[in-house]
């Protein structure tokens, strides 16, 4: 019998009960987001989250999905022929020119800010090309209008953020300055028909009348949307974060499919698909890739979420303010151009009209909110969709008077901006703002 002191080894070879007990316990209580297990409850799981969705104010594009369904519904119940080829290619051929402003608006707005100028910048960016086409290479006149465009979106941006005048009161001066500069512009000349064989004329008039056109770009965009959406949820489940089953994805590309593929046959049955549909998607996709994918897109919505943090953080504000304007600003010159097209030329009320109504309120009924921060691109479509199909429902209805789509319009915006003011509160009650 031994009475030698147990040593340290001794001891730390002989394991500890309470320990032994405790440590299954707590590795079986691993820490997990509740909402990765919500879709392993089947359809119930959807049901509760989308019921949370809504109770913390994460609607998301819902509202304008729905108002479109039901714009088509609506109209199609009164006039028994809106939901046809030949009125997709007309929304189509009237949307990209105001839908390709409302991207550059997009941009602005996720500061919390406005540009009124949006309209006389497209203005004189078609003037501009109109007038130097006359006498120079069209590729030049039209690289010259779009830079026209992205100088007075800079002139824009430096006096908001280096001078501190309010971009409202800014864009405003510009709203009339370019207006007024515009009209110089164009000299004795009241319009400038569209010189021929300009790139320009076949903006909003040339068409892939290849049946496989349509149905090719249907089938890229589907798949790229599936392969997005694979690599997210992959990304997502490696950073165990909440992200989408195989079965959602399948199902999401699914309709996707669907409706693309409808759009595509509707096309085929009028002229084809429209080169400016293809260059508008091209440039949705670029703008949405610099907003999500990049250092910069992140900066704007750093910027739009809180000025001070994101100086605090070490973002160089001022070259953001300035750049989103020159963004603005070149969407409104090339915008001008599409406008340029559908009218035949460059003319003194190029750009004027509701042109400034309708990019604005495309991107704020997109889903964009006016107080900074949330939105994208997408916006931009969805809105002007809504905003076209109206004009063409009513035009159809013998309703084109500009007081009833003025006052049809205002309402949806209004709404709109309704909507987003009770999500942002609701957000905020939920802790999500």
């Amino acid at each position: 019998m031994s009475n030698t002191p147990s040593t340290a080894s001794d001891q730390a070879a002989v394991p500890d009960p309470r320990t032994s007990e405790e440590a299954p316990a707590a590795a079986a209580i691993p820490a997990v987001d509740p909402r990765l297990l919500v879709r392993e409850q089947g359809f119930k799981g959807y049901v509760d989250e989308f019921k949370r969705k809504i109770r913390s104010g994460e609607i998301g594009s819902l509202p304008v999905v729905v108002g479109l369904v039901v714009i088509g519904i609506v109209f199609q119940a009164l006039t028994g022929n809106f939901i046809t080829s030949y009125n997709l290619d007309q929304i189509t051929l009237y949307a990209v020119g105001p839908g390709i402003m409302a991207v550059g608006i997009v941009f602005v707005l996720l500061l919390g800010e406005i540009d009124l100028a949006v309209g006389s910048v497209a203005g004189l960016g078609g003037s501009v090309w109109g007038v130097l086409a006359t006498d120079m290479p069209d590729s030049l006149a039209i690289l010259l209008g779009i830079l026209s465009g992205t100088l007075l979106g800079a002139f824009h941006g430096l006096v908001f953020a280096k001078i501190g005048v309010p971009a409202f009161v800014v864009t405003l001066a510009g709203f009339l300055g370019w207006a007024g500069l515009q009209t110089w512009v164009m000299g004795e000349r009241s319009t400038i028909p569209t010189p021929i064989g300009s790139f320009v004329g076949d903006l909003t008039k040339y068409y892939f009348s290849d049946v496989a056109a349509a149905y090719g770009l249907a089938v890229a965009v589907v798949a790229a949307f599936y392969l997005a959406q694979l690599r997210d949820a992959r990304r997502r489940k490696a950073a165990e974060l909440p992200h989408r089953p195989q079965s959602e994805i399948i199902l999401r590309t699914a309709v996707l499919a669907v409706l693309v593929l409808v759009a595509a046959y509707g096309f085929n049955q009028e002229q084809g698909l429209p080169l400016s549909l293809v260059i508008f998607l091209v440039i949705l996709l670029v703008t949405d890739f610099v907003l999500r994918r990049t250092t910069y897109g992140r900066q704007v919505f750093a910027v739009g979420g809180g000025i001070e943090a994101a100086r605090r953080a070490g973002i160089n504000v001022s070259w953001i303010r300035i750049s989103v304007f020159m963004i603005s600003g070149t969407m409104g010159a090339i915008g001008g151009l599409f406008l340029a097209s559908a009218t035949g030329g460059a003319d003194r009320s190029l750009g004027g009209g509701n042109q400034l109504m309708m990019c604005i309120a495309a991107a704020v009924i997109g889903g964009t909110s006016l107080f900074g921060g949330r939105g994208k691109v997408w916006s931009a479509l969805l809105g002007i969709l809504v905003i076209q199909s109206i004009v063409q429902g009513l035009n159809q209805m013998n309703l084109s008077s500009n007081a009833i789509q003025y006052m049809i319009t205002g309402a949806v915006l209004l709404i709109a901006v309704i909507i987003d003011s009770v999500s942002r509160k609701t957000q905020k009650t939920a802790g999500r703002a």
